[in-house]
């Protein structure tokens, strides 16, 4: 016999909201809909938890438990255990940091490490506190980090060439970044001006610089670049990398932005007329934050790119962390360490360069009013 299954009837659009299906729901559906959908799916998942198993525990051994942090050369470290020798990163970190800046002086690119942050807050954030105020100190802040590391006025000065190692690195690559926009701005807006001299000569500047690789203008900077200077007139090296970097990241930073502006619906540019705008109100206060917005991966992506590209300074003989791992490397005491000092210098740029592309993508998402 039976049972009676009790109904209920509900009015038209009054009916509840069940509950959905167990197991449809949260981690468990997540992993169901994503790593379990099908039998091949299912295997692929096991495997590549398997996989991933084995290489994280070999790292994880190689790297942390057995590896050697104090030794006095690459023997100790053989013979105090079977993983990585940090030992060398621990011994000469001073050097991967300031290449040869002097020692009881490392306070002073210490301190322009700790204010350019303070530099940047206003620029990056917009809910910086006393954000207009510190714009001019924003300003001024290159000056104050050339006075800090190079010296003078009451400062001793340091020879350029003790310049070495993450420092160097973060003086080109944050200079090539915060130089090369401005520049490359004025350089798109240039490409497109109705003004056909300055067109010309802005197409020119961006052609040229773009068909020739970095390492070629590197190489002019350091040797070529003294034959057009008058006899007997000295152009500091490290200056002389800082303007080619700076100039060959503009003519990409221009065509990145030329393409946020040519997205820009023309109808922009018609209400703008309409509205009696000049065309460098049009500018400023309508196309280019547009275009700015638009091209905010393009750019950001041509900042890392810079970034990691500071390591050709090796060539020209500037000490950036790769010329330092080769002076490292000579020294009877840690010659065939290359994999940890390498590894070391990967993970430093690695690290800054994620930190651009997350940076990159809170912005799009600050900016985004598309709903």
């Amino acid at each position: 016999m039976m049972a009676d299954v009790k109904t209920e009837t509900y009015a038209p659009g009054q009916h509840p909201d069940l509950p959905p299906p167990p197991g449809s729901t949260g981690w468990v559906g997540w992993l169901r809909a994503n790593l379990f959908s099908s039998w091949t799916n299912s295997i692929f998942t096991l495997l590549g938890i398997w996989l991933t198993y084995g290489l994280v525990n070999s790292l994880i051994g190689w790297m942390l438990l057995d590896a050697v942090w104090h030794a006095g050369s690459r023997i100790d470290c053989q013979n105090a255990g079977t993983g990585a020798c940090w030992a060398i990163i621990r011994v000469r970190i001073d050097q991967f940091t300031y290449g040869f800046y002097p020692t009881e002086l490392q306070w002073r690119p210490n301190l322009a490490f700790v204010l350019m942050f303070v530099a940047l807050a206003p620029i990056l954030f917009d809910k910086t506190p006393m954000r207009r105020q510190m714009f001019w100190f924003s300003l001024a802040y290159p000056f104050i980090a050339a006075w800090l590391i190079r010296g003078g006025f009451g400062l001793e000065v340091v020879d350029t060439q003790s310049f070495g190692g993450f420092m160097l690195t973060l003086i080109v690559g944050v200079t090539g970044i915060v130089a090369s926009l401005p520049i490359g701005i004025l350089l798109a807006l240039g490409r497109q001006s109705r003004l056909l001299s300055i067109r010309i000569i802005c197409i020119s500047f961006i052609e040229l610089l773009r068909g020739v690789p970095l390492i070629t203008l590197l190489f002019v900077a350091s040797t070529m670049l003294n034959f057009f200077l008058p006899p007997g007139t000295t152009f500091n090296l490290l200056v002389r990398v800082l303007i080619m970097v700076t100039l060959f990241a503009s003519v990409y930073i221009a065509e990145v932005i030329r393409g946020g502006l040519q997205a820009i619906p023309r109808g922009q540019y018609e209400a703008a007329d309409a509205l009696g705008l000049s065309y460098w109100r049009t500018t400023y206060l309508i196309t280019l934050p547009q275009a700015l917005k638009i091209s905010i991966p393009g750019i950001v992506n041509t900042f890392i790119a810079l970034y990691k590209d500071t390591t050709l300074v090796v060539i020209i003989g500037l000490l950036d962390p790769l010329g330092i791992s080769k002076a490292v490397l000579a020294d009877a005491n840690w010659v065939g360490l290359s994999t940890e000092t390498y590894l070391f210098v990967a993970l430093f740029f690695f690290i800054s360069c994620f930190a651009m592309s997350r940076y990159s993508i809170w912005l799009e998402k600050q900016l985004k009013t598309e709903h």
